[in-house]
């Protein structure tokens, strides 16, 4: 009777124990999903997008530097190469925190400036916040290089790093807010995955406002094209942004996650890829010539119109999208011509008119009902078309405020005497070509001549 007590009182302890046991773990489990847990794939996927995205800034300067003359190939260099440093501690001091802090009133954020009190883990998400800043920041900084392609061959130096920093500081973040921040586009249902309007349209507005301040290149003749001296190098630019764009888009997904990252790079490539043949078959349907700084032009702009829908409409949707891209490439650069606004490389027709039709083209072709296309009516065309005025109302109001305050004190434009020479030298000190010197017949190799007087 004893012996059989001591069992059935083990037996209870057992339980008891192992209930205990239970509880304990059941505790320690709900604590653990009470914290930010860090996905190690999804972390490098977001760092390596990051790191494809800043290399975007390489593609930009060569597609820049090749587009532009010999005389101010340095220049464009220095302004792409500083306008990535200034974005930098503009987004560190202000950008980030205005852009992702916590909302006020879904105008801007209020929090972590200087990086401060940022958490360990992004909220909502499995990757370090670090992560996400770096990620965010290279897309920050690709704004300011777009504005630099508008104001080619006669910005002042001291003008651009000053426009780099304020446009990093507070307009593009600000816009971002809006829409990636929680802001109140985004709570309208305003959908833009990866910034044809944020990025892309931000960045033209602002060089499309220095344009009109400082005017035409002096020895522009609207209706002639200054050719750039190097095709070689915009073609590299253009093969080095296309493969950025993999990043640029496939990481904006903000997660390893297959099935949609798939989608979003086949997305990508498919506009890219019409865009450029429709731009190609138009420059010689009119000129009988097969233009191919036309092709870099059309597969640019179709980068630019999937942007905001990669991740939303379907591969044959977006060949569509990428072919129309290329028209509106080809002939906004015509148009531009026609009004008499000098873009040296194209960069409006290409970001500003292909960011708003890419803005657009979510309305009509995003699938699973929101698009027109898929049964979605009219109302998130009317909701994105909202986001475009309100993008051009706060964009273009304050980069014509910030660009006529920098006229008036430090000067937005070169001298006519340093336009006409070229900015390398002047403002930097060394040539493009050292080896090389201009004449009236074209560019003469002074190390073969210093070579053969050596050996007379």
């Amino acid at each position: 009777m004893v012996k059989q007590n001591i069992r059935t009182l083990r037996r209870l302890i057992n339980v008891i124990v192992i209930f205990g046991l239970m509880l304990v773990f059941a505790r320690s489990a709900a604590a653990q999903g009470e914290e930010a847990v860090v996905s190690a794939v999804d972390t490098v996927w977001v760092l390596i997008s990051a790191a494809l995205v800043f290399f975007m800034q390489a593609g930009f300067g060569f597609l820049e530097a090749g587009l532009v003359r010999s005389k101010n190939v340095v220049n464009i260099m220095a302004e792409n190469f500083m306008d990535t440093t200034m974005s930098t501690v503009a987004f560190v001091i202000a950008g980030f925190a205005l852009m992702f802090g916590t909302s006020f009133s879904g105008l801007f954020g209020t929090e972590w400036f200087f990086l401060r009190d940022l958490p360990e883990v992004y909220p909502g998400l499995a990757i370090p916040s670090l992560a996400f800043f770096f990620f965010q920041f290279a897309f920050c900084a690709a704004a300011g290089t777009i504005a630099s392609g508008l104001m080619a061959e006669r910005t002042d130096f001291k003008a651009d790093l000053v426009y780099s920093f304020f446009v990093a500081l507070i307009i593009y973040p600000i816009f971002g807010h809006w829409v990636w921040g929680g802001g109140w586009l985004a709570q309208l249902g305003y959908l833009d995955f990866a910034g044809s309007s944020v990025v892309h349209l931000v960045g033209a507005f602002v060089g499309l406002s220095g344009t009109i301040i400082m005017g035409k290149r002096r020895d522009k003749v609207f209706g002639q094209n200054i050719r750039g001296h190097n095709i070689p190098l915009a073609a590299l630019g253009t093969f080095i942004l296309w493969l950025g764009w993999f990043g640029f888009n496939g990481g904006s997904q903000l997660s390893a996650d297959p099935v949609p990252i798939s989608l979003i790079i086949v997305t990508t490539d498919f506009a890219a890829t019409t865009g450029a043949v429709a731009a190609m078959f138009l420059a010689y349907a009119y000129t009988k010539k097969w233009d191919v700084s036309m092709a870099f032009n059309g597969a640019l702009g179709g980068l630019v119109a999937i942007t905001a829908s990669a991740a939303f409409v379907t591969p044959l949707a977006a060949l569509l999208i990428g072919a129309i891209a290329g028209a509106i490439a080809f002939y906004g650069i015509l148009f531009m011509e026609k009004i008499k606004i000098d873009d040296p490389v194209g960069a409006f027709p290409v970001h500003g008119l292909n960011g708003m039709f890419g803005i657009l083209a979510v309305g009509i072709w995003a699938g699973d009902g929101v698009g027109l296309l898929s049964g979605g009516g009219f109302e998130q065309l009317g909701i994105q078309a909202l986001g475009l005025l309100a993008c051009t109302l706060w964009v273009l109001p304050m980069s014509f405020l910030m660009f006529f305050l920098i006229d008036k004190t430090i000067g937005l434009r070169v001298s006519a005497e340093i336009e006409d020479e070229g900015i390398d030298e002047a403002y930097h000190g060394i040539p493009s070509y050292p080896d090389f010197v201009r004449s009236d017949q074209g560019f003469v190799d002074t190390t073969a001549s210093a070579y053969s007087s050596s050996t007379d």
